[in-house]
């Protein structure tokens, strides 16, 4: 195991940073004095010094990033890390199971939202906001921020970059360099939660209530810190602008990060997941506002419009908030909204799901099968954004699809084993694998995950994993011969 000593150095040096991040908490339970401030004493000692020792016992070791590198890295830090956020909840709440504690704190890392805690209004504030940091962390992932600074450590990374950047197309270069490529995505997506901020707060909301849902929004995480989630408030102002940062979240940040640079809306009009992301989104709250209102939901076009958006745009982008249970609307409402998070979310977003780039690739690759039929002989490569797709990544598309569905069927198959209903079970699968969060039935958005089992707990916990990390990322590590020589 000596040539994965690399991988333990830069692991340390995340848990590192990790503990530095519960500063944050820790500060603002000293400044409330919100009672919780012992919490955070153990867990960052013990989270230091974890990650001080595996930096130290392997400093030596200094080489560039194999693939292999990269993906066992990724892996291990989204078990890992988990595990050292739990520290903090467990000690602040010691009636809470270790399987609860790292349930919540993996659908935090994996900005997935659902929920095992309840009473969150009653909460101390620096617990929920370690709760929202935990997703803001996860949004573009922790790893991107280490990859900016291995150059100080003497290695390089872009193995890691292409590990944990979503999509199936993870070479494309913003930058020359890695490091700027990682820093310029942070750039803007901490430029954007701080837009969120001020939006939050001049909607409505508290400067720390708009800190924590900016964390959520920007991560499409979707945790906050109220049972009723954005129902607490009621206010379509604060909606209205949840619904902008969420749609942007969406939204690949290296599509953001070229309209910042070149200062140009261009980049928007180029970028091929965008505009169908932005039709389908919008011609989905048409037909479902007009749906409830045939159905008699809602008695005005308004407020059926309202309640549309707000949810359908949540669940459409793997956030997960809710403004009303909309699990009691008639079936094929939440269906479609299941449908659309599994694969609405473009590549390179802090959305779930396959990616829309994905979904329009198996589009594309179902036409030209049917035109083959026609003119078996015909040269027709597919095409996204006026280039030629190699059939490899067509192929890996499909791989990656094929794994997705047989995933959902098994870990469905699974829960409803254990003695769930189908509708729970399914929903559940679909809306963790999808780093969702609520799902339909007993895990709806009027109720959440409390009532799961130790093992259905633990399932629920591997999908989160391989949907954050998009399957292959995780499953290649049970493979023989990635740990062969």
């Amino acid at each position: 195991m000596h040539r994965f000593a690399v991988v333990v150095n830069l692991l340390g040096v995340m848990v590192i940073i990790f503990a530095l991040s519960m500063l944050l908490p820790l500060g603002l339970s000293a400044y409330l004095s919100d009672g919780a401030e012992t919490a955070y004493d153990t867990a960052i000692v013990v989270t230091l010094l974890a990650g001080g020792v595996a930096w130290l016992v392997t400093r030596g070791e200094q080489r560039e990033l194999q693939a292999r590198d990269g993906f066992l890295l990724v892996t291990l830090a989204w078990t890992v890390l988990p595990a050292f956020a739990t520290l903090p909840l467990l000690s602040y709440l010691p009636s809470l199971s270790f399987t609860d504690a790292y349930f919540e704190t993996m659908a935090g890392m994996t900005t997935t939202g659902a929920t095992v805690l309840v009473h969150l209004d009653q909460l101390p504030p620096s617990i929920n906001l370690w709760r929202c940091l935990l997703q803001w962390l996860g949004g573009m992932g922790i790893l991107v921020l280490v990859v900016a600074i291995l150059p100080l450590l003497g290695v390089g990374g872009r193995q890691v970059l292409r590990a944990e950047t979503p999509g199936p197309m993870k070479d494309a270069k913003l930058t020359p360099r890695i490091t700027e490529t990682a820093k310029g995505l942070w750039l803007v997506y901490g430029l954007f939660t701080v837009a969120c901020i001020l939006a939050m707060r001049w909607a409505g909301m508290t400067w720390l209530d708009a800190v924590m849902h900016a964390f959520t929004t920007m991560s499409t995480g979707g945790f906050s810190s109220y049972d009723a989630s954005f129902g607490h408030w009621n206010s379509p102002a604060i909606e209205a602008v949840t619904i902008v940062f969420m749609m942007i979240a969406g939204i690949n940040f290296a599509t953001h990060f070229q309209v910042l640079r070149k200062r140009s809306m261009r980049p928007y009009r180029l970028d091929a997941e965008a505009g169908v992301f932005l039709a389908l989104i919008a011609a989905s709250i048409l037909g479902i506002t007009l749906f409830l209102l045939a159905k008699g939901v809602y008695s005005d076009f308004w407020t059926a419009l309202r309640y549309t958006a707000f949810n359908l745009v949540s669940v459409a982008t793997s956030t997960g908030y809710a403004n009303t249970d909309f699990g009691a609307w008639p079936l094929f409402a939440p269906l479609w909204m299941l449908l659309l998070v599994s694969f609405a979310s473009c590549s390179g977003s802090t959305g779930g799901g396959i990616k829309m780039m994905r979904a329009i690739l198996m589009f594309k690759q179902a036409f030209r099968e049917l035109a083959r039929i026609v003119h078996p002989r015909a040269y027709m490569p597919v095409k996204l954004g006026g280039q030629p797709i190699e059939n490899n990544i067509i192929f890996a598309v499909l791989a990656f699809m094929l794994v997705y569905g047989a995933t959902i069927t098994v870990i469905t198959m699974l829960l409803a084993m254990t003695g769930l209903d189908f509708v729970t079970a399914f929903s559940a699968v679909v809306a963790c694998i999808n780093n969702l969060g609520p799902g339909l039935g007993e895990v709806g958005p009027a109720s959440n995950y409390a009532g799961l089992s130790d093992f259905q707990a633990w399932l629920l916990v591997g999908a989160m994993l391989l949907g954050r990390l998009e399957l292959l990322t995780v499953m290649v590590l049970f493979t023989p011969e990635f740990w062969r020589k």
